[in-house]
Formats: structure tokens, sequence, C-alpha cells
């Protein structure tokens, strides 16, 4: 077994937490992830990890290995990315991680061409809501709507998303049609939020004449999914607020209508987020410029919904 490949597993193992995460990662059976763990263990003469039953946990010995074995895989991705850049042969796994929503719309159905252009690649998605980290989940670049909150990482805009409050014509008919950002607080309409683990309270940013606001919205509905709330407002259970390319088709089939208009939410913005390591690699770079048209054209044909 190689080396090398002891060395990328040992790291996705250090970063995942987990063998079976990392053997399912990297497309091998636990029994091989184990085995080469075991080899560089036996190699460099020290236990990497303590492992019980239930945990595996980092040894000082293996703390101090992966910040080395991190800068030997840069330096083998860096001299690999000169030969790329000239014999243009992109090879090798990309880490891409992205909303769900985003990940679901405008990017998952990009990969097939992607993957078709350059057949030596290949591409692992990872779709979630929550926040990312680049470098201990050792992605190469994260698709993300709103302000990152890293300011070491690097920033590419794609574009400012529209977004809009809506509703089911079965919900407006029961409740109302609210007007403005007031109307939703006063009247105790039910607000689908979005919301994580930890988030002490849930605020709507609205346009209101005297400029953006704050409004404190309630609701009994909450998800850590986006696709979720997107259901609960079809089903007539409340009010979401949403980028207009998630539901575009809702708002041109009727099943979902636009609700306090004069209370428009700001727009967010869509981005794409890498560290200055991974540019470096040619295929991480085209397959951003790559998704980026295409993704900025999608949003583009979806504002004209409104």
């Amino acid at each position: 077994m190689s080396y090398l490949d002891n060395i990328r597993t040992f790291v996705r193992v250090y970063e995942l937490g987990s063998m079976s995460a990392a053997g399912r990662d990297l497309r091998v059976s636990p029994a091989v992830t184990s085995s080469r763990i075991s080899q560089l263990e036996e190699h460099l003469g020290v236990r990497l990890f303590q492992r019980t039953t239930r945990s595996l946990t980092p040894t000082e010995q293996g703390q101090s290995f992966y910040r080395g074995a991190t800068d030997v895989l840069q330096a083998v991705e860096s001299a690999e990315a000169q030969i790329v850049n000239i014999t243009e042969n992109l090879k090798g796994s990309l880490y891409v991680a992205a909303p769900l929503g985003v990940g679901r719309r405008l990017i998952a159905p990009q990969v097939p061409a992607f993957l078709a252009k350059y057949p030596e690649v290949n591409v692992r998605l990872r779709l979630t809501d929550r926040k990312v980290d680049l470098t201990t989940e050792g992605l190469d670049l994260a698709f993300f709507l709103g302000q990152p909150e890293d300011s070491n990482l690097r920033i590419r805009k794609i574009a400012d998303v529209d977004r809009i409050l809506c509703a089911s014509p079965d919900y407006v008919a029961e409740r109302g049609m609210p007007v403005s950002g007031d109307d939703l607080v006063s009247d105790a309409h039910e607000c689908l939020s979005l919301r994580f683990p930890g988030a002490t309270e849930f605020q709507w940013l609205l346009r209101t004449p005297a400029g953006p606001k704050r409004f404190r919205v309630a609701g009994r509905y909450e998800s850590d999914d986006g696709d979720v709330l997107t259901d609960w407002a079809l089903a007539g259970h409340g009010i979401a607020m949403k980028p207009v390319f998630e539901i575009a088709d809702h708002l041109r089939a009727g099943t979902l209508i636009p609700v306090a208009k004069d209370a428009s939410p700001e727009p967010i913005q869509m981005a794409c987020l890498f560290t200055h390591r991974r540019m470096q690699d040619p295929k991480t770079r085209l397959f951003m410029e790559f998704m980026i048209d295409r993704i900025a054209s999608t949003i583009r044909a979806t504002s004209g919904v409104l």
C-alpha cells in the first residue's frame, strides 16, 4: 500500500473523527481504513489515535503528525497542479459544499456536464444548510448565501440573490394578507424559521420606507433544512423567506404567492469561499469558473418571475 495513501487516509480520519466516515469518504472499507492507519503507526513507531468502542481521539503525536501530513499533501497537490497546468489533464477529487437549496437546484444539475468535460475528476458534493469549515472538513470550496465570518478565506462573489416572503393561497385565505413587517408581528403570523442549534433569537431584515429594519417574527415551525420550510409553506402552515430561484416554479404555478410586498427582504449575497492554497489546484479554479457562469445565468432567469 502506498505510503501517501496511508497519509491521505490518516488526514481524513483526523478531520472526520471516524474510521467509518473516512472510509466512506475515500470509498474504501473500514477494514482498509483501519489497516492503513495501523501501517502508518507501525512505520512511525507511535500511536496516532486513542481508540475506544465509542470514540477516536488523536494523540499528541497524532496532532503533531497531522500538521506535517497536511504540509506533505499540500506540497504534492502543488506539484501535481504544476503538471496539470502544462498538460490540462485534470484529475483527482474535488470536495465541494453548498446549502441544500443551492446545491440541489444550481450545483448538482451542472456536475454531470463538468465531469463529462473532465472524465478523470471526481466531485464529492456535500449539501448542508449549516455553516461549514473548509479547513477542518477538508473542503476545496464552498458555495454559500450571506456573509462569511472567517476573514482568512477568499471570497468570489457570484450574484445578489432576490428573496421573497411567500405563503400558500390557503394560508392567506385563512389568516389574511400581511402588507408590512409590522403586520407580521402584530397579527402573530406563523413565520417559518431556518435556524440552527445555538441560535438565541430570530429576526427578519426587511425593507421599510424608513430603510432596512429587523423584525422579531415568531412561529411554531423551525428547521435547519430550507426545503422543509418550502414544504411547510406549500402545505399552508406559514410564511417563509426564500431565495426566488428556490421557489420560482411554485410562484409560476401559483402554489406560493408573494406576501408583505411593502416589506420585501434585503437581497442576499451568493458567493464561493475557498482558501488561498486551494486555488493552486487548476481543477478547483476551473470548477468554480464553470459553476459561476451557470449559477449567475440561472439566477438572472428566475428573477423575472417576480
